[in-house]
């Protein structure tokens, strides 16, 4: 592993030095994941922690994360991308919804910017990391281009999301082996796959099938949507009239500001009224799928779902181009339950089959704590789902260490840059006192227990132990609610429920974690 330049693997078109060099095996901070959240904690711990030094660590070949790894058709953003872009950096297309192509440049361009990219180290692969309270610091293996690499750091933040990037959930279906034509999952998408003039079949009805279906029916024969139950589906602008008038005559970075928070207020609300007045959200989606749908289409049946609005994410669609799909005779929707598959295609329980050359399982993902890292405190083994989270990012009693995880109801940077922002805050608190290692502690407390996630969705269901435990009382009670978050954001108190301390001297808790009021 050398300092010397190298194929720019960000997507750049400059040479980028990688990380991955001898004196950036110990750093203050490590930070895995060179995604959303791994470039917006760099730049936020950066901003308050000038004299910190810290690596970020990419599995992959280039920056993106999740915008990296989908590379399926018509791959975009499934929030507004003025929520989903960071505060910091304007987005300056005009489009409201984006394409996963153009997400993932707006990253790499970002960190090219603010120099971040010049402390990747791509290819590399974290396996496990240890903390040893002697030294009060975290020890993390990792491989680099296939080449054992041990990094050491005082904090580690986790950027690494919340499924498993190696394995998406495809359900075993009988038959599957016998199918002649392709079976295709959206997260390993073949770049050569040719579905021109085929008949495909997407099974699902999340957020990827959605995304999926308009572009893959441009080209091909017949795309069909076969769905178990149907899915809550909101229509909105891909290009935002409000929003761009608004940047005409504001300069860049305020106009972004008042779109982001705009966008936001309209988020908020929205999911409010949702939850406050289901029924009345019911009608009104129902009512944009009539209007954009063929006269005697069967509404209720396809596009009817029988849980709650928001019990699962709801699905945004740019210019209801699903419903314009199936309009136009492009795609089609069967609701029903799969036999069986045959040589030639699917049957189903009602009798039916449906032919395929290929057919797409975009069944879900696998829920993955940590990245799949083995995280252990003095060689103990922590297991995140017997441990309570901290203000929805921090550990129970594991030090120097911040999981950063998106809300279930917005956009994923609403949280992932308050949790940059809080992680920032308490290093530089940490620094001004001379703390070496700091976490949250609820010692005897007796806490009654929720899911960290209220979401009735496959992927939380199939794997509960995936999350960290909830309590109902702060600083423990992980919310889907940015309002209250930001509040708490805004007036946080440090030492509230924390234990703070040197290496090879006595911890500071009773005092310290009682005089949050002080230390804000």
């Amino acid at each position: 592993m050398t300092a010397q330049p190298e194929h720019d693997r960000s997507g750049a078109d400059s040479p980028v030095p990688n990380a991955a060099a001898p004196d950036a095996l110990v750093t203050d901070v490590l930070i895995i994941g060179a995604g959303i959240s791994g470039i917006g904690a760099a730049y936020r711990i950066k901003e308050r922690n000038p004299g910190l030094s810290y690596t970020i660590l990419e599995r992959r070949s280039r920056i993106g994360g999740t915008w990296d790894l989908f590379r399926y058709p018509g791959i975009r953003s499934d929030s507004d991308i003025f929520t989903l872009s960071y505060p910091f950096e304007p987005w300056t297309r005009p489009e409201t919804v984006a394409d996963g192509g153009d997400i993932r440049d707006y990253l790499t361009e970002t960190a090219r910017k603010h120099q971040i990219d010049r402390h990747i180290s791509f290819d590399t692969r974290v396996h496990s990391a240890d903390w040893d309270s002697k030294t009060d610091t975290w020890t993390v293996r990792a491989e680099h281009d296939g080449d054992p690499v041990t990094f050491s750091c005082r904090f580690l933040f986790f950027g690494t999301g919340y499924y498993d990037y190696d394995d998406g959930y495809t359900p075993d279906i009988t038959g599957m082996d016998r199918f002649e034509g392709q079976i295709v999952h959206p997260q390993f998408w073949p770049e050569d796959l040719d579905y021109a003039g085929k008949e495909v079949v997407v099974i699902g009805s999340g957020a990827t099938a959605i995304t999926l279906i308009p572009s893959l029916a441009r080209t091909a024969n017949k795309v069909t949507m076969l769905q178990r139950s149907p899915t809550y589906i909101a229509s909105i602008s891909r290009v935002s009239k409000v929003s761009n008038a608004i940047r005409k005559v504001l300069p860049l970075r305020m106009s972004h500001a008042i779109i982001r928070w705009r966008n936001i207020a309209i988020i908020v609300v929205s999911y409010a009224v949702a939850r406050k007045f289901p029924t009345a959200i019911k009608k009104f989606l129902r009512k944009v799928a009539v209007t954009n749908l063929p006269e005697g289409f069967d509404v209720d049946k396809h596009f009817k779902p029988t849980y709650q609005p928001w019990d699962q994410r709801m699905c945004a669609v740019p210019d209801a181009d699903i419903y314009k799909a199936i309009a136009e005779g492009r795609a089609a929707v069967v609701t029903d339950r799969i036999d069986s598959f045959d040589e030639k295609g699917i049957r189903l329980q009602s009798g039916e089959r449906l032919d395929a050359d290929i057919v797409v399982t975009a069944t879900g993902l696998q829920l993955q704590s940590l990245g799949g890292i083995a995280v252990s405190v003095d060689g103990a083994d922590v297991k995140t789902s017997d441990r309570f989270v901290y203000k929805g990012h921090l550990l129970e009693d594991v030090p120097n260490l911040a999981w950063c995880v998106g809300y279930t109801n917005a956009s994923w940077t609403m949280r992932s840059d308050m949790t940059a922002q809080a992680v920032a805050k308490l290093l530089a608190y940490m620094g001004e006192k001379g703390y070496t290692h700091s976490y949250p502690h609820l010692g005897d407390r007796v806490m009654a227990e929720k899911p960290s996630w209220d979401l009735k969705a496959g992927y939380v269901m199939r794997n509960p132990d995936a999350l960290p435990k909830s309590g109902t009382k702060r600083p423990w009670n992980v919310r889907q609610n940015f309002v209250l978050d930001s509040f708490d954001h805004r007036f946080d108190r440090i030492g509230e429920s924390m234990v703070f301390g040197t290496a090879g001297s006595p911890d500071e808790s009773g005092v310290v974690a009682k005089s949050g009021a002080a230390q804000r």
